[in-house]
């Protein structure tokens, strides 16, 4: 199994961020490669498709949301990325002069070497970084 795992520091309330990005649904508002997200139940599992700009669709299962410590975990279980078995959470940090934001995952690469795999996923999370640290003023 590969690992990946990006942290990045902002110098705002953790609480503010996670109002911003701690809702499953809420990626579009905060990640410029995702168009539109769309959430829907299936029986007991919530899910969202994530339409990506210039086409492709991901879809990914909420693992679990705890708006207490601000994380969430999630899988894909489709789409055009190079993985398979892929877990990843998003947990927001208090630092006390601001927050920290992580963004991990594991998985196994499918499609592409695992060099390849790791460097696709760390530039989706690093793209989404870059975002926040210009929505938030650290960037």
């Amino acid at each position: 199994m590969a690992n990946v795992s990006v942290t990045q520091d902002l110098p705002v309330p953790a609480q503010m961020v996670w109002a911003t990005i701690g809702n499953f649904n809420a990626m579009p508002d905060w990640h410029p490669a995702v168009e539109k997200s769309e959430q829907e139940r299936d029986g007991a599992s919530t899910l969202r498709r994530l339409h990506l700009v210039g086409g492709g669709q991901i879809v990914e299962k909420l693992e679990q949301i705890d708006d207490k410590e601000r994380l969430y975990s999630y899988s894909i279980l489709g789409g055009p990325l190079p993985v398979a078995n892929y877990t990843a959470t998003i947990r927001v940090k208090d630092t006390g002069m601001g927050c920290s934001v992580e963004w991990s995952s594991e998985f196994e690469a499918s499609g592409a070497s695992e060099t390849d795999a790791t460097a696709a996923i760390r530039g989706v999370y690093e793209a989404g970084f870059e975002n926040l640290k210009r929505m938030f003023g650290a960037g």
